[in-house]
């Protein structure tokens, strides 16, 4: 390896590395990491590091891999914190408060829509988050979307079509022919911009048919597949999601027991449907929190992911979700933190990210704690010291003004 092109972390108290290829050892102690190239090239004893251009000293804290957030809305404007306060008092949450959103975020200049996402994705890599999805959904008309995805494509390639997350006000009366465009000019004009597409199933948004249609005419265009399912009820989305392979289905708050055998029965054949799951939301809307313990103990592809939004929870926050899915979810400290990190790189296909193996992408966060339980065991404290994308140094910590 070149010094030129290294970084070598030393000194590490505790590293989380989550390898794949050594399920038996995810935490080992007195560690060293370089990175080359941008991707990780060397695990082994601090004693053992080799010189590199960059040296950084962990001084005995502990080295997670970067949080992957596989579900998120980031492209938006308006605010809608009063129906946050209104759910506090005790009012039902409903899908309905998108077309606020959307109304505001057509009005929206792309410079507007710009500066708010750069400082959203700013706010998220200063928690950890080095990985992560943006869907559109918030513009609802063909230009408006596939202006979403291309504004969404300039910080991440994980991008997500979501015209199927409303029926916007003017097709109120003519669903039908929304659904159409969705699934014609709408997917024509944004598939160059997304590698996924996705559709809210909800009584709020669309049926389980409606949803088919949909993604089967994204699949045709070449896009991988995700589903909103399960959040407010039962709703036929989590069968639709694993018969058609789909790499996620999200919210996942409300499971029959089929639902639980049809996605532990994709775990166990190979790539298939991971079930992600959103605390924060039931946090900011008051709804019950999902079973993770079940769906674990079932054998179940977990994720977790934050769904930063304006609406449901306008938090993007990963250690905050590891905190909840140990408190709220019944997953214990480890199972969180791999939720969060391999979990949602496999909701997204991905196997260069959510772990620190020899050969992943040199991710890597190095906490204010020693051990990576205090994650859980101390929830609002900001323990993210440093964060390292591809093996640079802090890159994106400081977020843009508004």
């Amino acid at each position: 390896m070149s010094a030129a092109t290294t970084t070598v972390i030393t000194n590490i108290g505790q590293f989380v590395s989550l390898d794949p290829a050594e399920p038996e050892r995810p935490i080992r102690t007195g560690a060293a990491l370089v990175i080359a190239d941008g991707r990780v090239a060397w695990v082994g004893d601090t004693v053992d590091a080799p010189a590199a251009d960059t040296r950084i000293d962990a001084e005995g804290a502990a080295v997670i891999p970067g949080f992957v957030d596989s579900h998120n809305h980031l492209v938006f404007a308006g605010d809608r914190v009063d129906e946050f306060e209104a759910r506090m008092a005790g009012r039902s949450y409903t899908a309905g408060g998108i077309r606020t959103t959307v109304a505001a975020t057509r009005a929206a200049s792309d410079d507007e829509l710009r500066v708010r996402l750069r400082h959203l994705v700013a706010q998220a890599h200063a928690q950890g988050t080095t990985t992560l999805e943006i869907k559109s959904g918030y513009g609802l008309t063909v230009d408006d979307e596939a202006r979403s995805l291309r504004l969404a494509r300039e910080v991440t390639p994980e991008t997500t079509f979501l015209g199927a997350h409303v029926v916007p006000a003017e097709f109120a009366d003519d669903r039908e022919t929304y659904v159409d465009l969705v699934g014609g000019d709408m997917l024509a004009a944004c598939a160059p911009h997304a590698r996924f597409i996705d559709v809210f199933i909800d009584s709020g948004a669309f049926t389980v048919d409606e949803a088919r249609r949909v993604l089967l005419a994204g699949r045709d265009a070449g896009l991988e597949l995700r589903v909103h399912a399960g959040q407010l009820a039962p709703d036929g989305g989590v069968a639709l999601a694993v018969e058609l392979g789909a790499a996620s289905v999200d919210h996942c708050t409300f499971l029959t027991d089929d639902d639980v055998e049809l996605l532990a029965a994709s775990a166990r054949a190979g790539d298939g449907t991971v079930a992600t799951l959103l605390p924060l939301v039931e946090f900011s809307t008051n709804q019950p929190y999902p079973d993770a313990r079940r769906l674990l103990d079932a054998g179940v592809a977990v994720a977790l992911a934050s769904d930063c939004n304006p609406g449901s929870n306008f938090s993007s926050s990963m250690p905050l979700a590891v905190a909840l899915a140990v408190r709220e979810l019944g997953m214990t400290p480890l199972q969180a933190l791999t939720a969060a990190t391999r979990g949602g790189a496999r909701a997204l296909r991905r196997t260069d990210a959510g772990h620190l193996g020899v050969g992943a992408r040199g991710d890597a966060v190095i906490l204010d704690a020693p051990d990576y339980r205090h994650l859980a065991s101390r929830p609002g404290v900001p323990l993210v010291r440093r964060v390292l994308v591809s093996g640079e140094p802090d890159v994106a910590l400081h977020a843009p003004r508004e």
